[in-house]
């Protein structure tokens, strides 16, 4: 979740003027950011429980804004287990083609009917059906393996996972050994898979065909993605959230931004915030003033429609939804898109001056 300074210098932040309009995608921000150690499950997993806090992310956003100040970090990040060579794998609920090939996997249509006959649980939308790939990106929260292809089952889940915002289900072959030198291309059992993210999925984004694990080729049909139609939770100290068209463009006030790479966390933006407003309140002008955040505009960044993260724009003063005008952006020939926009304001204000 680490990104670069909230403003342009370190030693000179509690004392920069607010920065002037336009309010264009920082890529700098963009590109220093901590890609997050998983973008979807290990291909050996058939469980990895959801273990994202949005309190822990809150207050490490907010340690990162003071530390950053002064001396970046960077987290280390964990390495996944491996299962024992040629050990057996735990049973698959999912039915299995007569010919156990990879290609007549993908052509089997009892994975395809399942897809398109499933149903879309309520408060959620159908963002793509009956893929032969699984998502892949950034906010990836968690796996279960289900004995049916149940969408309702995969909703509950989400529901029940904190910042879930989307789901996929779908079917993936599987090896019924951990393939090795001694079993290179053991027999293949399917797998239910349902996989929870932080942040909407999109056609885009699903683009895990597969792997090969030694002589095993791993492929995945009937592919449904759906995600929520609700918008982010309210965060204390603030009202909101209130929806805009795009992101915030204002003629002033402006005195900073963060991205955040992974699930869409409106608190990460709440946590920079405030701790942008206790550094600078620390650190006045020689007149008793500082740059107080009083409003923050959170949104969904996408890069040509794949989500990547959080992105957060800081202001010391609150904007309406007309100043909500900017959609987007090109680099170079990948479009960057703004969705889920919404503001947060800090009640009551802080005046800004000791």
């Amino acid at each position: 979740m680490r990104s670069t300074c909230l403003v342009a210098a370190l030693a000179g932040l509690a004392y920069a003027a607010p920065k002037p309009s336009p309010q264009f995608i920082n890529f700098e921000e963009f590109d220093a950011a901590e890609a997050p150690a998983a973008t979807g499950p290990a291909p050996e997993a058939v469980s990895e429980p959801v273990t994202y806090s949005e309190p822990a992310a809150k207050a490490e956003a907010a340690a990162e804004v003071t530390q950053e100040l002064s001396t970046p970090g960077k987290r280390s990040l964990a390495a996944r287990g491996v299962n024992d060579p040629c050990s057996p794998q735990p049973d698959g609920y999912g039915p299995k083609p007569p010919v156990d090939t990879d290609a007549d996997f993908l052509a089997f249509s009892n994975f395809s009917d399942a897809a398109k006959t499933a149903q879309t649980p309520q408060g959620y939308a159908l963002s793509f059906s009956d893929k032969k790939a699984s998502v892949s990106l950034n906010s990836y929260l968690g796996l279960y393996t289900l004995k049916t292809y149940d969408t309702i089952k995969c909703q509950q889940l989400c529901d029940a996972a904190n910042l879930c915002s989307a789901f996929n289900i779908y079917y993936e072959r599987d090896p019924t050994l951990a393939p090795a030198e001694a079993c290179p291309k053991p027999a293949s059992f399917t797998n239910i898979k349902c996989t929870l993210w932080g942040s909407p999925v999109t056609p885009e984004s699903a683009k895990n065909e597969g792997q090969y694990r030694r002589d095993f080729h791993v492929v995945i049909a009937g592919s449904n993605g759906y995600s929520k139609n609700n918008p982010p939770n309210a965060e204390a100290g603030f009202t909101g959230p209130d929806a805009f068209g795009g992101a915030i463009n204002a003629p002033n006030s402006y005195i900073g931004q963060k991205f955040y790479a992974g699930p869409y966390d409106a608190g990460q933006c709440a946590g920079a915030c405030q701790a942008n407003t206790a550094y600078n309140k620390r650190h006045p002008r020689a007149d008793g003033t500082y740059d107080a955040c009083n409003f923050y505009n959170v949104y969904l960044l996408s890069k040509n429609n794949e989500p990547q993260g959080t992105y957060c724009s800081l202001y010391t003063k609150a904007w309406e939804k007309k100043y909500s005008t900017n959609y987007g952006q090109y680099r170079g020939s990948d479009y960057y898109s703004v969705s889920s926009s919404y503001g947060y304001t800090l009640a009551p204000q802080d005046p800004g001056h000791i």
